[in-house]
């Protein structure tokens, strides 16, 4: 076997987790794909002579790819965005049953903390995500954020506040599948008192219909009941899946067409957040199987 094709072997066993890093830091699934994408192609011309954490070195180079995109965006944004959503991934609900599956395959990253780690500094969100995250220690951050060790500490620390003031705890995984089957049960069912008692009466709901659309933000039990009756008639087309590692709901037209993913908040055993993504061109990638 040729060195070059020795080194592309190996890649390949890092891609799972450097696709999982670079998602993580840019929350968009196409994003991720095109930063692992440049990290083969800057690993490849770099080679590997005197890497001894094949892993670790990989790591920090799509890190720097992703922070590079991320400061190519532009100015942060401040409020938690323009309305539009971060990419939510969906598996099969079955994934729940087989934790070493789930570990392997998943990213288990809600929307409630994406949405938030959208609101970070780059670098702030790069620390965050490569220590908090992937255990990746400050020593090796500190050269991807271009700050020292005591500096990159600072950054991590920063997010984390930020994080754990606007992220709520959650119900345990059980609760919230138990939450969410039962909003599904009432929404199939056209149960709007029902629906309304599984709310939290200061529910926040964002739905994001894509670039050029209007983004909404609905706030309070009854206008998100309100604007969950207009969907009772599509309901039937629903189901449970796992989306960002955590229970919710897709829906899926009788041609096959994507037509939404649900991402919950469930605290104290009612529902206190959605994040609803309905734009055609992303979820065009998502496998609803």
């Amino acid at each position: 076997m040729s060195a070059d094709q020795l080194m592309a072997d190996q890649f390949e066993t890092f891609r799972p987790h450097l696709r999982a890093v670079a998602y993580r830091v840019l929350g968009s699934t196409a994003d991720a794909e095109d930063a692992v994408q440049d990290a083969w192609v800057r690993a490849h011309a770099a080679g590997t002579a005197g890497v001894a954490n094949l892993g670790g070195w990989l790591t920090t180079i799509v890190a720097r790819v992703a922070l590079n995109l991320l400061r190519s965006r532009g100015a942060r944004r401040e409020t938690g965005g323009d309305g539009h959503l971060p990419d939510l991934l969906v598996t099969s609900v079955d994934d729940l049953e087989d934790p070493e599956r789930r570990a392997v395959e998943q990213d288990e990253l809600g929307a409630a903390l994406l949405v938030v780690l959208d609101t970070l500094a780059p670098a702030e969100r790069v620390a965050f995500v490569l220590h908090d995250q992937f255990s990746v220690p400050f020593e090796e951050i500190a050269p991807v954020v271009d700050r020292s060790v005591a500096a990159t500490r600072q950054l991590a620390s920063r997010a984390r506040r930020k994080v754990r003031e606007a992220v709520p705890p959650q119900d345990d995984v059980a609760r919230r599948r138990e939450v969410v089957a039962a909003y599904l049960a009432a929404s199939q069912a056209g149960d709007f008192d029902g629906l309304v008692a599984l709310l939290d009466p200061e529910i926040v709901v964002r739905l994001d219909y894509g670039p050029g659309e209007l983004s909404r933000v609905l706030r309070g039990a009854q206008a998100v009941a309100e604007q969950a009756r207009l969907h009772f008639g599509t309901a039937r087309f629903s189901r449970l899946v796992l989306v960002g590692g955590s229970p919710g709901l897709v829906t899926v037209l009788d041609d096959g067409t994507v037509y939404s993913v649900l991402a919950f908040t469930v605290s104290g055993g009612r529902v206190t957040g959605i994040d609803i993504l309905s734009d055609r061109d992303r979820l065009a990638g998502v496998d609803p199987t």
